[in-house]
């Protein structure tokens, strides 16, 4: 009888032994994360971002295994709270944060960004302590510049060649118009010999050409992208013999400016005088 008693008791311990481990790992253990399954940043999303002037931008930031944690983000440059989850927390109204359901993308929406919005941004998840993933922003405005300036030296009868070059726009921009003296180029004008080849692209590339170079080709000659900056550089047309034949460089090309004219002929000078 005693030992069918003990027999009792042994089942009974080991019965609720089993039961106690069951809870304990159904309660306590999987509330632990297991190694490896944490909140992590995705690095392949790219973190260094050009945005344009006025055009909107986006901070992209790639959460897996989030669970029921959130995702912020801080604007380094002030220590500034922008976003908790998909609420934005700044009176700025050009930042909002976006977030589409059962996706795990978290972005910062930059409406009319300026250069002053150029910095590090970053995305926090709160953890504790909480872990963050900088992206770097940097606001850039169109550039036009046209190659050769300020000033160009050409020779008379030669080629003008003048290319402008537009960077960073939006987009390329829909036209680009020439002037000379603050008028507008007319390609069929009586003159003749004037011609237009622009490539569009990333950098948009704008090629004035003036076949037979004369005087009145001489002024100031302005590049002006629709959605850019302008940009001017001044041509001179000079006849044959006005630069000393060193300083040629070839039809079309830009020459020396005067002030070597008048050095060089000073520096002779005054190598005679003291010999």
């Amino acid at each position: 009888m005693a030992a069918l008693v003990t027999h009792f008791f042994l089942f009974f311990i080991l019965q609720e032994g089993a039961l106690c481990s069951r809870r304990f790992r159904t309660e306590f253990l999987q509330e632990l994360p297991t190694p490896g399954t944490g909140p992590s940043f995705d690095t392949s999303v790219p973190s260094n971002i050009t945005g344009l002037v006025g055009k909107t931008a986006y901070l992209n930031c790639r959460v897996k295994n989030l669970g029921n944690k959130t995702v912020s983000w801080v604007r380094h440059r002030d220590i500034h709270l922008l976003t908790v989850g998909r609420y934005t927390y700044t009176s700025d109204q050009r930042f909002e944060a976006i977030h589409s359901p059962h996706t795990e993308d978290w972005t910062l929406r930059i409406r009319y960004p300026q250069r002053k919005d150029s910095g590090i941004y970053e995305c926090q998840i709160s953890t504790t302590p909480p872990v963050g993933h900088p992206v770097y922003l940097t606001v850039v405005e169109p550039v036009t510049e046209i190659l050769g300036g300020p000033d160009m030296f050409i020779q008379r009868g030669s080629t003008i060649n003048l290319t402008c070059l537009v960077r960073f726009a939006p987009e390329p921009p829909p036209a680009v118009l020439w002037s000379h003296n603050s008028q507008v180029i007319n390609f069929d004008s009586p003159r003749g010999g004037v011609s237009l080849v622009t490539e569009k692209g990333a950098i948009t590339t704008s090629r004035l050409l003036l076949q037979k170079a004369v005087p009145p080709d001489s002024g100031v000659y302005t590049c002006d992208p629709s959605n850019a900056n302008t940009a001017t550089i001044r041509v001179h047309i000079l006849n044959v013999g006005e630069l000393p034949a060193a300083m040629h460089h070839g039809a079309g090309s830009s020459l020396c400016p005067p002030m070597y004219m008048w050095l060089t002929p000073l520096l002779l000078l005054a190598y005679t005088s003291n010999g």
